[in-house]
């Protein structure tokens, strides 16, 4: 039991650094993508190309870890983001634009692999404590979360011109996330037929906890994505200053991953659908407050539940997930769901500034309010026909 502690608490450190990164692009991209954009309306295509980088790599990623190995896998892709932080650079450098997309795609890339850590604890971990090894590694991401930002702010204008100081620390993140997969000891996977492949993608889908497991997942990381993304547009909007807005998306993630500490015990005491339908209430509870007013409390208020109801969600989605395939089909089961969990956030990243610019906050959110009311029929859907399976064996 020591050696999955020992995995558990490197993957959580891994998902530090991950946030890291990903926090501190998130930070400088869309500013770096004004500074150099050929039109003003170009300014996020950087992140949409981080998005798409990601979308594209997930599912390779997993079949190249199923042949190499998790831990080389995973090392070899999260390196990779050293080519993206060069590239990056380069374009800063060069004031280049396409070369800062180029760079933010090959991001999105190594992205993916570090998408995986929360699986790699899940298949390294026992099934009593899995729920609780998925949680605690989330909740890595509240580390890095805050360091990122709080790093970026002190390298923005170390170098000339502005924005290379801050790409080229980034480095050091991938680095020291590098040396912690170095650390891991996780089991090998012994299949009966290495060659073996298990049932068909199609096959495996069609299973109701798959496809509740992706839905949920999917949905709701486009839920918050989707209001994320457009809320430091509308409370600008609003006459709110940065500072109001920075404020809440801080709020926001803190949200996301400080739950992870204890989603994992509440999904075991609770059940796992419980816990997602709290997720999903939580979402409708957020669309509620930025409904009912413009205030910088309501913003507060809705983006904080948007970030723990994601959380329930998508930790609940993750291990319902872990009982749909065999140890052979992992890499397609979990490459399948994470590229549906891409596609939804290039679609809603791509779509939220629109949507805000052209129809405003109180709009998006009653766009959003569907994919919820979805996700809370697929749940409903999955907890009946649990309740009925042992009715009908009983008879």
């Amino acid at each position: 039991m020591s050696s999955i502690y020992r995995n558990v608490a490197l993957l959580a450190g891994c998902q530090a650094m991950l946030l890291a990164v990903n926090s501190t692009l998130i930070a400088i991209n869309g500013l770096a993508g004004l500074a150099l954009a050929p039109m003003a309306s170009l300014a996020t295509l950087p992140v949409t190309f981080w998005v798409i980088g990601g979308a594209l790599a997930t599912a390779p990623a997993s079949h190249y870890m199923r042949r190499v190995g998790r831990q080389n896998g995973l090392t070899h892709g999260v390196a990779a983001g050293i080519l993206g932080v060069l590239v990056c650079a380069a374009a800063v450098h060069l004031q280049s634009f396409w070369l800062l997309c180029a760079g933010t795609l090959v991001f999105g890339c190594s992205n993916a692999f570090g998408q995986y850590y929360r699986f790699a604890a899940a298949d390294a971990a026992t099934p009593e404590f899995r729920p609780t090894a998925i949680s605690l590694v989330m909740a890595g991401g509240l580390v890095g979360g805050i360091l990122g930002p709080a790093a970026s702010r002190v390298t923005v204008d170390l170098l000339a011109p502005r924005f290379l100081g801050a790409f080229l620390a980034l480095i050091g993140f991938i680095l020291v996330a590098v040396l912690l997969l170095r650390g891991l000891r996780l089991p090998e996977v012994h299949l009966s037929d290495p060659k073996a492949t298990g049932r068909p993608l199609a096959q495996i889908a069609a299973q109701p906890k798959f496809i509740v497991a992706v839905l949920c997942g999917s949905l709701g990381y486009g839920v918050m994505n989707f209001l994320m993304t457009s809320t430091p547009i509308a409370m600008g909007a609003c006459g709110h200053p940065y500072a109001d807005a920075a404020f809440v998306i801080a709020s926001h993630v803190i949200g996301m991953f400080a739950p992870s500490f204890f989603t994992g015990s509440l999904i075991r005491r609770l059940g796992v659908l419980s816990v997602m339908s709290a997720g999903a209430l939580l979402n409708l509870a957020a669309i509620a407050f930025a409904l009912t007013g413009d205030a910088v409390s309501n913003f507060w208020w809705s983006l904080v539940l948007l970030g723990v109801g994601w959380n329930f969600l998508y930790i609940g989605g993750t291990t319902l997930l872990t009982d749909c395939y065999r140890p052979e089909e992992r890499a397609k089961a979990q490459g399948a769901n994470e590229s549906a969990i891409f596609i939804v956030m290039v679609v809603s990243s791509f779509s939220s500034g629109l949507v805000v610019t052209h129809s405003g906050w109180e709009q998006i959110n009653v766009f959003a309010l569907p994919l919820v009311v979805a996700v809370i029929a697929a749940i409903t859907w999955l907890a009946w026909r649990e309740r009925a399976r042992p009715r009908s064996a009983a008879s």
